[in-house]
């Protein structure tokens, strides 16, 4: 097979290259889309756990009667809230009418096999109880 002249086109070798680069870019495309799709969706989790910690802390915050203790929830579409309130510089506020709670909230979710975690920390100040 040989060209006469001026006649114009590609070989079929030619026609195969390019279509080869060109199903490479469409993969290395398509990648990024994925990604960036997983990365939203990461997002979306993280946001939401973000909502879910700060209602509850707001809720802990929110009580007169914060005392030290530990319990755990379990909501129904599967986070799991951890929390906490411990005495915090007992040392510095002993001699004081108010005592110093630091308060550790700590969201856990599965998202496929992995767990992830968000933490929550803050103190508050409250009178002591005699």
């Amino acid at each position: 097979m040989t060209r006469q002249p001026g006649q114009r086109g590609f070989t079929l070798l030619e026609i195969l290259v390019a279509l080869a680069i060109m199903a490479m870019a469409v993969v290395v495309v398509l990648q990024l889309f994925s990604a960036n799709i997983q990365g939203l969706t990461a997002s979306d989790d993280y946001v939401n756990a973000v909502i879910r910690a700060e209602a509850k802390m707001r809720e802990i915050l929110d009580n007169s009667d914060l005392a030290q203790r530990s319990w755990s929830e379990v909501s129904n579409d599967g986070y799991r809230i951890d929390a906490s309130v411990s005495p915090a510089a007992v040392d510095r506020t002993e001699n004081l009418p108010v005592q110093l709670l630091q308060i550790n909230l700590t969201v856990h979710w599965t998202k496929g096999v992995r767990e992830r975690t968000l933490t929550l920390r803050t103190m508050k100040m409250v009178v002591k109880k005699v």
